[in-house]
C-alpha cells in the first residue's frame, strides 16, 4: 500500500490540488491571472511575490490574520499543535473565560487555516505547516517593522554577533553550566526560557522592579531604551539575558521569555469570532418601506431640480477641475440643502451620467443627453438607475471639503476623489444590513467593529490600528458615509434596509423596481390654485404640467406638497418663453381643481399688457417704445444712470451696455421689456436648450483585477495544468537539450518523420514551437494528421485540437515510456 509524500515546496503543494481548489485560489487572488501562468511553478512563484502577498493579507479577516501572525513567530515548519498553543496559550493561567476563548479558537482554527491554505499563504501537512516566505518576512518581528503580536526576536536572532565570552557570562548569571561554543550556549539559554518550571524559578528570584519592567514590555513593543549605567533592576535582567542588547542604548525582550510571561499566547486578545451586529432599533417593515420610498422619491426630485438648475448651462469648471466653493454654496441654496448634501447629489448625478462638462472653450457643467432619457423613465426605473451608479462609483463625495496628501482642497466634481475600496465597502455594509431581520436598524459602532474584523489591515488610521469606536480610518469613514447616503437615496428607511433594496441586492434592478412601483404615488394632472397667488401640488405632477408650472411660477416650499408662487417675474418668464396671455389662462383653467382666482388673472393680464412694450436690440443696445412718456420716465429715473442712456429719437434710447444687461436693468426697475431681433421680431427664450455632447459616465477606478467568472477560471486551470504537463514531460534523451530545459532542436526531416510516426501510432510527442509573434513555448501534442506542411494534433497544453505549421516547430522529441503509459 503506497504512501503520499508530503510536499516539499509550494509548487508541489499546488500541483497536488484538485481543479476546484486551484480555481478557488485564482478566484480569491485574481491578480495571479494577469497574465495566465504558464505552469504550476510559475503560479507558485507569482503567489509568493511581495505585491501579491500584501494584497492577499489585506483581504484576510482578523482571526485568519492572527493565525498567519502566529505562524510567523513559530518555528518553520510548525506542527498544528504548536500553532494552536500559540493562539490559546499553554493553559497555565486559564480561568473559565480562558477556557471559553480556547474552545472558540479551537473551533475556528481549522477554518482559518483552510482559508490560508486556499489562498496559498500556508502550505504543507498539519505536521509541518509552512508560511510563505514573503508573508513571514512581512509579519515576523523586526526593529523596522514590529510584529502585530508585540513579540521581539528569538534568542538566537538577538544574540547574533554577541561575543562568546558575554554569552558565557549570561549563562553563569542565569545559573546554567558553561558550554564549549556559542551555538550550544544559545540553545541552553533558549531551553531555559522555554522551560516553564526553571523559568518560574528564575523569575522568583527577580526584584519586584525588574518584574515591573518585564510587565511593560511583555505585550509590546518589546524594545526599550537604557542608559550607559542602567538601574539595578534593568541590570539584573541584562545579566541573565532577559533583556538582550540591540544597540548601545536599546534592549529587547527575547521572544521565548515574552511567550513564557504571556502563558504561551502570541496575541493578547485572539478574536476567533466576528463581532455580533447589534440592533439599535426594530421598526415595522412596512413603515420602513414607506419611509424609504418617500425618501427615494425626494431623491429623484432633488436630482431633477439640480438638472433644471443647470439646464441652460451650469457653473464654470475650475482650472484645476471641479466646482468652486461659491458655486457649490449657490447650488446648495437653490436646492435648500447643506453644502455637503449638495455635493453628494452633484456627484451622484455625475456618476449616473446625467451631468458632465460641455467641452466648450468656456467650459461649464451641463446636463447630458442621457438626462433627457432618464427623465422620461418611470420613477422606479430612475431610482434603480441612481442606485446602480451609486453602488459602482469609486468617487467618494464624503471627501469633499477635505484636503489631499499635498494639502490641496478637494472640490466637488474635482480630481482625486476616487477611492477604489468604496464599492466593496458599500456592498458589504448593505449586506450586513440585509443580514438582520426586516425592519431592524443596526448599531453603527458594532457595524464598524464588524468591518474592522473582516479587513483589519485596511482598518488602519494615520497612527496605526484604530481603537474600537474610532472612525478615523478610510474604510470606517466610507461605511458611515454609506449609511447616511443610503438613507438619502431611499435604500434604507428609518435606519433599516427596505424590501426594495433587498430585492435590488438579491435579484437585481428589475425586481427592485417592481417592489418600489406600488409605493410611489401616481403623478397628478392638477394643482390647487389659491387666492394668495400660490398653487399647491398635493403630490408629484405629470412631467408636462411640472415643466410648464416651473416656468410660470417659482417654487416656494417643498415637502409632502409643493407650493408654487406666481410673481410678475415668473409670469414674464412664461411670456418670454413664447406663451401668450390666453395660453396661460387656458393652461390654469385646464389644470386647476379650483377656480382661477381673480388676482391671478389680473396679474397675468397686467404683465402681458406691459410685456414687449419696450423693445431692446443691439446697437451696443437700444430701447424703443411707441410711448414717449415711458422713455421720459426711464431717463428721469436715477436707477437708470448705470445704463448710460441717451435719446436718439423721440421713441428710441441708446445705451452703453449690452442687451442682456439692459434687459436685466430695466426689469429691476419694474418694467417688462422684450428683446427683439434685427428684423424687429420679439426674441423668444426657451429653457433647456443647453446640452453636452453625448458623454459616458465616469469609469470607476478598480481596486485590483476583476474577479474572474467560472468560464475564465475553468479555462485558466486547464491551461495551467496543461502547461505544467508540458513543462514536466519526460522525453527521451535524444538531443543535447534533454536536460537543459531549452527547446528541442531537430532537423526538419527528422521533425517530419517523428510527427508522422506519432500520428500513425497515436502517441504524444514533445515539441518546441515559435508562434507568429516570436514567442517560444514547449508543448505536448498528440498528432492526428500531417499534410500540406501542417500538423493537426490534440494539444495537451491548450486542451484542444490545433493546427501547427511544421516550419514553426523547432524540434520534436518522443516522450519517455513512463510518460506514455
Amino acid at each position: 500500500m503506497g504512501t503520499t509524500t508530503p510536499p516539499r515546496t509550494l509548487a508541489e503543494a499546488l500541483r497536488a490540488r484538485g481543479d476546484e481548489s486551484l480555481a478557488g485560489l485564482l478566484r480569491a487572488r485574481p491578480d495571479l491571472l494577469s497574465p495566465v501562468p504558464n505552469d504550476i511553478t510559475q503560479l507558485a512563484t507569482r503567489a509568493g511575490t511581495r505585491a501579491s502577498v500584501v494584497r492577499a493579507l489585506e483581504h484576510l479577516d482578523r482571526f485568519a490574520l492572527q493565525t498567519a501572525e502566529a505562524l510567523a513567530v513559530a518555528p518553520d515548519p510548525a506542527p498544528y499543535d504548536t500553532l494552536l498553543a500559540l493562539l490559546t496559550g499553554d493553559g497555565q493561567d486559564d480561568g473559565d473565560a480562558r477556557d471559553d476563548a480556547g474552545a472558540a479558537i479551537t473551533a475556528a482554527l481549522p477554518d482559518a487555516l483552510a482559508t490560508l491554505r486556499e489562498q496559498a499563504l500556508v502550505w504543507g501537512e498539519d505536521t509541518a505547516l509552512h508560511l510563505v516566505r514573503t508573508a513571514r518576512e512581512l509579519l515576523a518581528p523586526s526593529p523596522q517593522h514590529p510584529s502585530p503580536t508585540g513579540l521581539g526576536p528569538t534568542v538566537a536572532e538577538a544574540t547574533a554577533g554577541m561575543s562568546p565570552g558575554r554569552l558565557q557570562e549570561i549563562l553563569a548569571a542565569a545559573g546554567l553550566p558553561a558550554t564549549h561554543d556559542p551555538v550550544s550556549a544559545v540553545a541552553a539559554l533558549s531551553g531555559l526560557f522555554t522551560d516553564r518550571t526553571r523559568m518560574a524559578e528564575l523569575l522568583d528570584t527577580a526584584p519586584v522592579e525588574a518584574l515591573a519592567v518585564l510587565d511593560r514590555l511583555v505585550w509590546g513593543p518589546p524594545y526599550g531604551e537604557v542608559t550607559p549605567n542602567p538601574a539595578p533592576p534593568v541590570q539584573w535582567l541584562r545579566d541573565r539575558g532577559l533583556l538582550l542588547p540591540v544597540s548601545t542604548r536599546t534592549v529587547v525582550l527575547p521572544r521565548e521569555a515574552a511567550l513564557h510571561l504571556r502563558a504561551g499566547r502570541a496575541h493578547r486578545v485572539p478574536e476567533p469570532v466576528a463581532p455580533e451586529l447589534v440592533a439599535a432599533a426594530e421598526r415595522d417593515p412596512q413603515a420602513v418601506d414607506r419611509a424609504a420610498a418617500g425618501q427615494g422619491f425626494m431623491a429623484l426630485s432633488t436630482v431633477e431640480d439640480l438638472l433644471k438648475l443647470w439646464n441652460d448651462g451650469g457653473p464654470a469648471i475650475l482650472r484645476a477641475g471641479g466646482l468652486s466653493v461659491r458655486d457649490l454654496k449657490r447650488t446648495a441654496g437653490a436646492l435648500d440643502v447643506t453644502e455637503r448634501v449638495a455635493a453628494f447629489w452633484i456627484e451622484l448625478a455625475y456618476a449616473a451620467g446625467l451631468l458632465a462638462s460641455d467641452g466648450e472653450t468656456d467650459e461649464r457643467y451641463a446636463p447630458t443627453p442621457a438626462s433627457d432619457e432618464w427623465l422620461d423613465l418611470p420613477a422606479q426605473d430612475r431610482w434603480t438607475h441612481l442606485v446602480t451608479a451609486w453602488l459602482a462609483a469609486t468617487r467618494t463625495a464624503g471627501l469633499i471639503g477635505g484636503q489631499d496628501s499635498k494639502g490641496r482642497a478637494l472640490s466637488a466634481l474635482g480630481p482625486d476623489l476616487d477611492r477604489s475600496a468604496a464599492p466593496e465597502v458599500r456592498r458589504r455594509v448593505l449586506a450586513l444590513f440585509a443580514g438582520l431581520p426586516p425592519g431592524t436598524a443596526p448599531d453603527p459602532q458594532t457595524l464598524l467593529a464588524r468591518l474592522r474584523w473582516e479587513r483589519p489591515l485596511r482598518a488602519t488610521g494615520p497612527g496605526g490600528p484604530t481603537a474600537p469606536g474610532d472612525a478615523s480610518d478610510l474604510r470606517s469613514r466610507i461605511a458611515l458615509w454609506t449609511a447616511n447616503e443610503a438613507e438619502q437615496i431611499g435604500i434604507t428607511g428609518r435606519g433599516a434596509l427596505s424590501s426594495q433594496a433587498r430585492a435590488f441586492l438579491d435579484e437585481g434592478p428589475a425586481a427592485a423596481a417592481a417592489r418600489l412601483a406600488p409605493l410611489i404615488p401616481e403623478p397628478l394632472d392638477h394643482v390647487l390654485l389659491q387666492a394668495d397667488l400660490t398653487a399647491v401640488a398635493p403630490g408629484p405632477l405629470e412631467r408636462p404640467l411640472a415643466d410648464m408650472l416651473s416656468v410660470l411660477a417659482d417654487v416656494e416650499s417643498k415637502g409632502g406638497a409643493t407650493v408654487y408662487r406666481f410673481t410678475p417675474g415668473s409670469v414674464r418668464r412664461a411670456l418670454d418663453a413664447g406663451r401668450a396671455a390666453t395660453d396661460l389662462h387656458a393652461f390654469l383653467a385646464t389644470h386647476s381643481r379650483t377656480p382661477v382666482p381673480q388676482p391671478l388673472s389680473y396679474l397675468i393680464d397686467d404683465v402681458a399688457r406691459r410685456h414687449g412694450h419696450l423693445r431692446i436690440g443691439a446697437a451696443s443696445a437700444y430701447v424703443r417704445c411707441d410711448d414717449e412718456a415711458v422713455l421720459n420716465e426711464i431717463l428721469a429715473d436715477k436707477r437708470s444712470a448705470t445704463l448710460r442712456l441717451r435719446r436718439l429719437a423721440p421713441t428710441v434710447l441708446a445705451a452703453q451696455a449690452d442687451p442682456g444687461s439692459l434687459l436685466e436693468g430695466l426689469r429691476e426697475m419694474g418694467y417688462a421689456p422684450a428683446a427683439e431681433s434685427a428684423e424687429g421680431d420679439v426674441l423668444i427664450t426657451r429653457a433647456g436648450a443647453r446640452r453636452t455632447p453625448p458623454r459616458t459616465p465616469p469609469v470607476p477606478v478598480p481596486e485590483g483585477p476583476p474577479v474572474p467568472d467560472a468560464t475564465l477560471l475553468a479555462a485558466a486551470v486547464r491551461a495551467v495544468r496543461a502547461g505544467d504537463t508540458a513543462a514536466r514531460a519526460v522525453h527521451k534523451d535524444t538531443t543535447d537539450t534533454a536536460t537543459t530545459g531549452a527547446l528541442p532542436r531537430t532537423a526538419p526531416a527528422e521533425t517530419l518523420a517523428t510527427v508522422q510516426a506519432a500520428a500513425m501510432t497515436g502517441s504524444a510527442v514533445w515539441i518546441g514551437y515559435v508562434n507568429a509573434d516570436g514567442a517560444a513555448s514547449q508543448r505536448v501534442i498528440a498528432p492526428v494528421k500531417v499534410e500540406g506542411g501542417f500538423v493537426t494534433a490534440y494539444d495537451h497544453t491548450a486542451d484542444e485540437v490545433r493546427t501547427y505549421p511544421l516550419h514553426r516547430i523547432t524540434g520534436v522529441a518522443e516522450l519517455a515510456d513512463e510518460q506514455t503509459n
